[in-house]
């Protein structure tokens, strides 16, 4: 008879801390997760700083270089040790600051996050220096102390070597060809959205900007700047309210496109009180209204901009910002879907029609 061995008895494996700078680029990783997203924050930082004018300049994708610079009121000398730290923000103090947050950064993770994965080099000025401080942040801290140098109004960020201690994650962005289109397309978005500020967009090398929007009193001026005559002569005016607490709250106005307009692809910008944000549930609840109004139309095209109570709005749902959690969504939605299809109803039935008469001459 044999006799089985007994099994081994395994003992679990320890729990220990992970190394603060393996937590730190852990969570860089989830902030920054390709070169759009450092530039997003780092054009909601210019706009927080109350700018007129921000440019952006890429090269290789963002992966070798992105520079964004602004003209809008400079960091404070005293306030650059700390300036790339985790967790240090001058947009709120509290917890409770979060329920009226109107600032699109909050959370002091953006610029910490892109000194654990790439080198950040800062220029700054304030209102009434004689001279700008320049200094380079690596993984959280200052690499030397701020030295003087000449500068214009602003701020000016570039971040070098991107991933560069990311190895998987720069290869997988190396074989994408896309990423500088995704940098143009947010820009775009940040343009039509806010029309009291400059933007501009180019590819390091380039003569030519890519994005170039001036500030303009018409919105449907700089969605003809950006996106074309094309888009913007097919576009129709929208705008819906409530103002039940037992239900909603909220005002909203933007642009959508008609029967006529054509396009492969959905096209929809969505700011949430001033915020660039996506919401799911809205666009496919919109893309439905377009499928059963306009049988034969192509994808539309949609620009919202929707203003709520800043305590109906969870902006701390998702670590790059780009989603947030609103208060009765369900009925907004429902609401926005109904105002979209009576619009695209009246205009497709009020459209007219002009016959060419063709006259054909017999010669006998």
């Amino acid at each position: 008879m044999e006799i089985e061995p007994a099994e081994e008895v395994k003992e679990p494996p320890r729990i220990h801390r992970l190394d603060e700078s393996v937590v730190n680029r852990i969570a860089a990783g989830e902030v920054i997760q390709r070169p759009v997203s450092a530039v997003k924050e780092l054009v909601e930082n210019s706009l927080d700083a109350s700018s007129t004018s921000i440019s952006v300049l890429v090269k290789d994708g963002g992966l070798k270089l992105i520079q964004v610079s602004d003209d809008g009121h400079g960091i404070r000398y005293e306030d650059l040790p700390i300036l790339c730290e985790r967790h240090t923000t001058s947009k709120l103090s509290k917890y409770e600051d979060l329920q009226s947050i109107k600032s699109m950064g909050f959370r002091g993770e953006a610029l910490a996050s892109m000194t654990y994965v790439g080198h950040v080099t800062v220029t700054t000025i304030t209102r009434g220096q004689l001279h700008g401080y320049r200094v380079s942040y690596r993984d959280g801290v200052m690499e030397n102390e701020p030295k003087a140098c000449a500068a214009v109004k602003g701020t000016q960020i570039v971040i070098e070597n991107l991933f560069y201690n990311m190895i998987a994650r720069r290869k997988t962005l190396q074989n994408s060809a896309d990423d500088y289109t995704k940098i143009v397309d947010l820009l775009s978005r940040f343009a039509i959205h806010h029309i009291d500020v400059s933007f501009s967009c180019r590819k390091h090398g380039a003569a030519r900007a890519d994005v170039h929007s001036v500030a303009t009193p018409s919105r449907l001026n700089a969605i003809r700047s950006v996106y074309g005559l094309l888009v913007a002569q097919n576009l129709i005016k929208i705008e819906a309210s409530d103002n039940d607490p037992s239900s909603s709250v909220f005002e909203m106005d933007g642009f959508i496109s008609n029967s006529n307009y054509v396009a492969k692809k959905t096209t929809m910008v969505l700011f949430i009180n001033d915020r660039l944000v996506e919401c799911t549930a809205l666009k496919r609840a919109l893309e439905v209204v377009y499928v059963a109004t306009l049988p034969k139309a192509s994808k539309p095209f949609i620009y919202m901009s929707i203003t709520l109570p800043p305590e109906h709005v969870d902006v701390n749902v998702h670590p790059t910002k780009r989603e947030v959690s609103l208060l009765n969504q369900e009925v907004i939605v429902e609401k926005m879907q109904s105002v979209v299809e009576s619009v695209l109803r009246n205009s497709n039935e009020s459209r007219t029609f002009q016959e060419q008469v063709i006259v054909v001459l017999s010669v006998m």
